[in-house]
């Protein structure tokens, strides 16, 4: 074993000089320099092994080592450890084997957030607010949320053993199912919002992304959708060939979606739409955040730079460097960068990684989300659509309206955080399930949660009493235990649909769909003069 790693530490020290070259019969090529240096590291590495004051593992050494070479590159270049890799890979497959079940944890406890309709889990009656005591008589207040959730899936067909602790029973209830496969949607929500207007989330880009969204919007059209608001908020990104997919169905045949450039040959391309899907002919509005990046940048690049539609909320991420990912010895990854994302306008989506800690904590942004990142556009970075529409760069997409999103009142925020909603909702809806999409909370339910809240001592009384005394925060109070309450009763979609009621951003957003018809309508314009000057030329 120590051979092996010490093999590693080599084989890492190599792949850092090339970044991504094959290394091993190009050794002796790389000069004396590169020789000594390779010297030098290996025999950092024995001697820490062999002398530090408290025993170290060759793998933990070198771990860190490859961490700190590739610090120096950027903030996205990364080594994947051999569970890394297989995570990240397993994150963009449309399906694995499992129970079916949203897992968080609350209170320090696995806790059941969603059954999910269909699936092994809600055919053996788990609900939310379950929690899960042991998986195989392992009990799960020794493991992390994610060793947990990979001890639950498996492969297809066999059998994984828990028990819950469920409100109402005395005792653990012992379940054993039978893991299936379980859909890995990236299109989390899509639903009438309005009776003529879609909504659809895409949470990020995995494999079956185009073929989820192509789906969704047949879907949404066969139920009267009209136009359509497209949820890109705190979507981190993913596949490249995903968010082209997905952007051929928004912007015309033929036109550019995204350009890649780079150091080498090969990593200058330009991506077009093939026009495999027909023309969306529908106004769009889009809303991003601080959370949107990368290739969810590269689809709200297009959809503005080609006036499909309109950008609503704050400036995105900019996180426009391309990573080509490389398997290593050991079942290791890098995602290396190795070129930039330009708009089809040219806008770079990269920010500035200059200072390394104020790029990974915007802290040039107080809160995340609060004050626009790109106030007044830098310099030189005017751009235009298609239509002639100014566009900025220097990093990220700017919206064409910048609209904040509404914070909850302080104590609120403290029983979000406490799960106080979902707790109530929980005991609610096993003691009075809702079961009809039409009900509504009412001032006594109100009452009834200020009490909990007192019998469990989520506040004092005089904390309770002066929160609740404002009107607002009793409007927001109710509408999250309605949330929760038709997260029980309906999965997480219905309640999506009570929140959105409230979300600042999406109701503003609703309001921008005169100017995304008027876009479209000087897209129609556009695109019949262009069609009609040929025939023009030929008549003179």
């Amino acid at each position: 074993m120590r051979r092996s790693w010490r093999s590693l530490a080599i084989g890492v020290f190599v792949v850092s000089l090339l970044l991504g070259g094959v290394a091993g019969n190009r050794l002796l090529a790389l000069g004396d320099e590169a020789r000594d240096g390779l010297r030098l590291y290996t025999e950092l590495v024995e001697a820490a092994r062999a002398h530090y004051g408290t025993e170290v593992k060759y793998r933990d050494l070198v771990y860190a080592s490859v961490q700190g070479v590739l610090r120096t590159l950027d903030p996205h270049t990364s080594f994947l450890s051999p569970e890394a890799y297989v995570n990240m890979r397993e994150r963009q497959q449309s399906s694995f084997y499992g129970l079916g079940i949203l897992v968080g944890m609350r209170n320090n406890l696995l806790t059941v957030i969603s059954p999910i309709d269909g699936t092994p889990a809600a055919r053996q009656g788990i609900r939310a607010g379950d929690v899960i005591h042991t998986i195989e008589d392992q009990p799960t207040d020794t493991l992390t949320l994610d060793e947990a959730v990979q001890r639950l899936k498996g492969p297809k067909g066999t059998q994984v053993r828990i028990s819950i602790v469920r409100r109402g029973l005395d005792e653990p209830l012992g379940l054993t199912i039978t893991r299936a496969e379980i859909p890995q949607t990236t299109v989390r929500y899509s639903y009438l919002i309005a009776p003529d207007t879609g909504y659809m989330l895409i949470s990020d880009f995995g494999r079956g992304t185009g073929d989820e969204v192509a789906r969704a919007l047949r879907e949404l059209r066969e139920r009267g959708m009209r136009r359509l608001l497209l949820d890109l908020r705190n979507n981190g990104g993913g596949l490249l060939d995903q968010a082209i997919e997905v952007a051929d169905q928004f912007v015309p045949k033929g036109s550019k979606i995204v350009e890649t450039r780079g150091r080498t040959r090969d990593s200058f391309q330009a991506y077009e739409a093939g026009g495999e899907h027909a023309d969306l002919a529908m106004p769009v509005v889009v809303v991003v955040n601080g959370g949107t990046a990368s290739a969810a940048e590269i689809l709200a690049g297009a959809i503005q730079d080609h006036d499909v539609g309109i950008i609503v909320g704050v400036p995105t991420w900019g996180k426009g460097l391309v990573q080509t990912v490389y398997g290593l010895s050991y079942g290791a990854g890098l995602a290396l960068t190795t070129a930039k994302y330009y708009t089809p306008s040219g806008r770079l989506i990269q920010r500035d990684y200059s200072e390394y800690f104020d790029y990974l904590y915007q802290a040039d942004t107080p809160g995340g989300d609060e004050t626009p990142r790109l106030a007044t556009p830098p310099p030189g970075q005017e751009f235009r659509t298609d239509l002639g529409r100014k566009v900025y760069g220097g990093g990220g997409i700017t919206p064409d309206r910048v609209v904040q999103p509404q914070e909850l009142p302080a104590f609120l925020q403290y029983l979000l955080a406490h799960n106080a909603f979902f707790d109530f909702a929980v005991e609610t809806n096993n003691r009075e399930p809702v079961e009809d999409r039409s009900w509504q909370p009412d001032a006594e339910l109100g009452d009834r949660f200020q009490a909990w809240l007192r019998r469990e001592s989520l506040g004092t009384e005089e904390e309770i009493a002066k929160a609740f005394a404002d009107a607002r925060t009793r409007e927001l109070a109710l509408r999250q235990v309605h949330a929760e309450l038709f997260n029980s009763a309906f999965g997480l979609e219905g309640g999506h649909q009570v929140l959105a009621r409230d979300d600042s951003q999406l109701q503003a957003a609703l309001v921008e769909f005169e100017r995304a018809a008027a876009l479209l309508a000087a897209r129609q314009e556009l695109r019949q003069a262009r069609a009609e000057r040929p025939a023009a030329t030929a008549a003179n």
